[in-house]
């Protein structure tokens, strides 16, 4: 009897090995729009930290989500990761995401860098901000994105396309500021002061601005970066506007557990871990973007840029107002 009893136990004790290893090896399938450079290191950190394989998909946001639509319940995927609230917004509207209540995502990220439903999480910070030439600009003639539209600019403002998701919610949550037709005579403005034609790249705006073709623009902070590690001299700082309103246009790469996941627990643990130390600094350094976690230092590069006030107004609106946005520009010759 004794021995039945030992045997049981140890048994017991196997089955329990087995099936903690089992669910230490679970597979999660991600589809991602961000680029394999940037997130696959995030995603071997997690298999080497969990034991958990992540199968993954990277494409541009908008092939992603028909392909989510288009699956419907018979998809693979577990999460979707994207750039833009504007996206993240989009997928919640389609359908294809479903909400988690976790207290650790609600403690780890801000109410206005996630959804209000908790249908997607802000994962990393992307600034929107004001880059300008300090040889042919002084800071203090500088304020707020409001006031590049003022004629003192005129022939000296370069931008970056309209078709551009980044500029969409940047006028969006403009609009969602000041209405449309005040944002629309601020957009006019800057098309009025356009020292050229609209450029395909934010690093291609701050390049007409070192080759003297403008001395302003509007770009996301991590292109900036890039530039400064390939040449640190480069004649180029950044301005962050809006200090005495209402702070500098951030917006987000996000993360999100697809509303048919098969792994709903696992993915949501992963995108918990994803809110947290380790997944924060490998988020953010691989593209010298801001951590979404404010307990999370940003890289030592992007400390150097100095502090600032952000919009904490929710970023749900760059996703409701978009179509408006996008309008308006058009109206406003922004092209």
């Amino acid at each position: 009897m004794r021995k039945l009893i030992l045997s049981s136990i140890l048994l017991s004790s196997l089955l329990g090995t087995i099936s903690i290893s089992v669910a230490a090896a679970d597979k999660l399938v991600v589809y991602s729009a961000r680029n394999e450079q940037l997130i696959k290191h995030v995603f071997d950190a997690y298999r080497n930290e969990t034991g958990t394989e992540i199968s993954f998909i990277t494409d541009k946001a908008a092939p992603l989500l028909v392909r989510l639509k288009a699956e419907g319940k018979r998809t693979p995927a577990d999460v979707l990761i994207t750039v833009d609230a504007g996206n993240l917004w989009k997928a919640e509207q389609d359908g294809v995401l479903q909400p988690l209540d976790s207290k650790i995502l609600s403690k780890n990220i801000p109410a206005s860098l996630r959804d209000p439903d908790n249908n997607w999480f802000g994962m990393s910070v992307r600034a929107r901000t004001i880059v300008y030439h300090p040889g042919r600009v002084k800071a203090s003639s500088l304020s707020t994105y409001e006031a590049l539209a003022d004629p003192k600019f005129k022939g000296r403002l370069c931008l970056r396309t309209s078709k551009k998701v980044y500029n969409q919610s940047l006028v969006a949550m403009l609009i969602a500021r000041h209405g449309e037709k005040k944002t629309e005579a601020i957009v006019r403005g800057w098309v009025a002061n356009l020292a050229t034609k609209v450029f395909s790249s934010d690093t291609s705006v701050m390049k007409a601005i070192v080759a003297g073709q403008c001395d302003i623009g509007i770009v996301n902070t991590y292109y900036y970066g890039r530039l400064l590690k390939k040449d640190p001299g480069i004649k180029l700082k950044l301005f962050w506007p809006n200090q005495k309103t209402h702070g500098v246009h951030v917006n987000i790469s996000g993360a999100a557990v697809t509303r048919y996941s098969k792994h709903k627990v696992a993915a949501q643990k992963f995108l918990e871990w994803l809110s947290g130390p380790t997944a924060q600094r490998l988020f953010a350094d691989s593209n010298m973007e801001y951590p979404a976690n404010s307990s999370v230092p940003a890289n030592r590069i992007v400390q150097s840029w100095g502090k600032f006030k952000q919009d904490d107004m929710n970023l749900v609106q760059a996703g409701k107002l978009q179509a408006k946005a996008v309008m308006l520009m058009d109206r406003a010759g922004y092209k």
